[in-house]
């Protein structure tokens, strides 16, 4: 059983659409990535999962538990950080960590300071003064100090400079190799593939792909680069076509002896032919529904 397990997940809010028949599983120890872009239903899916809203069908299990019924031992182990953090205006940093912790009614004291030190966070700052990116590192803070089994991450690093995205990435990768599970919601997508081992990818609400990354990179498109031209020709279907001055550059997956044969009789000087990066084909599943990847 996977510590994450949903079973024909649905909710709506009235009659419209938030997620629909959602069949997932997440394998204890993961580092697992949730794609889509923003409104396709990851959010959604991470509220109905720690039981801030009730699931219209279907259900939701943590650690073997039932979220509908046994949520506060649930989220005792769960460490979440939102996709927007606010807090109580007047309050200092070290107070917002220190009530976090006291929620959980365990001393965390040491290794907030650990990672308010390794995300250069003033703990003196009142919340009214935070930058959107100084309150990502107290939600992080927050989220992190008590060593969750789980963490569930929504849309984590909007806000956070470079470098505090790469510090906040080598402190889950720490954690993910002590045994915490990482359920990680983004929509950037090299995120996904540089840290995750598996993802799912949701669009308008309904799962369309769930595989290792590995895998999800897998397919017979190509991107293909000629040189010497800048405009394609009619005798080779590509997609997202991209143009420069004497080149131009395409997604194709049709016959690769059609393509070198089209190739010949155009006055190119040089043919690149590479993998895809995951965020082309991202978009393929979104404009096809995983078809003919």
């Amino acid at each position: 059983m996977g510590i994450i397990e949903t079973n024909d997940l649905t909710k709506y809010y009235g009659k419209s659409r938030g997620i629909i028949d959602l069949n997932m599983s997440v394998g204890e120890g993961e580092f697992f990535g949730f794609i889509g872009p923003n409104g396709a239903g990851k959010s959604t899916t991470i509220r109905t999962l720690l039981g801030l809203i009730r699931p219209s069908s279907g259900e939701a299990r943590i650690f073997g538990r039932d979220i509908a019924t046994d949520r506060t031992n649930i989220l005792a182990d769960i460490g979440y950080m939102p996709s927007e953090a606010t807090f109580y205006s007047g309050m200092k940093v070290r107070e917002i960590i220190a009530l976090s912790a006291k929620m959980r009614r365990k001393d965390c004291s040491a290794e907030a300071d650990r990672l308010c030190e390794r995300l250069a966070l003033d703990k003196n700052k009142r919340a009214d003064e935070l930058s959107l990116g100084n309150r990502k590192k107290v939600s992080i803070v927050c989220a992190l100090q008590h060593e969750p089994r789980l963490c569930i991450l929504d849309e984590p690093t909007s806000g956070l400079d470079p470098l505090m995205q790469k510090e906040f990435f080598d402190i889950l990768s720490e954690r993910h190799r002590s045994g915490t599970t990482i359920f990680l919601s983004s929509h950037v997508l090299s995120e996904i593939q540089k840290n995750c081992s598996r993802a799912a990818i949701i669009k308008d609400g309904r799962l369309i792909a769930l595989d290792s990354v590995e895998n999800l990179s897998k397919t017979n498109t190509k991107r293909v680069t000629l040189h010497g031209v800048n405009i394609l020709p009619d005798t080779i279907a590509g997609r997202s076509v991209e143009a420069g001055a004497d080149s131009v550059s395409f997604l194709y997956n049709g016959d690769i002896k059609a393509l070198l044969n089209a190739a010949a009789a155009l006055p190119i000087y040089d043919m690149t032919i590479t993998e895809p990066q995951l965020e082309e084909i991202f978009m393929h599943y979104y404009e096809k529904g995983g078809d003919d990847v």
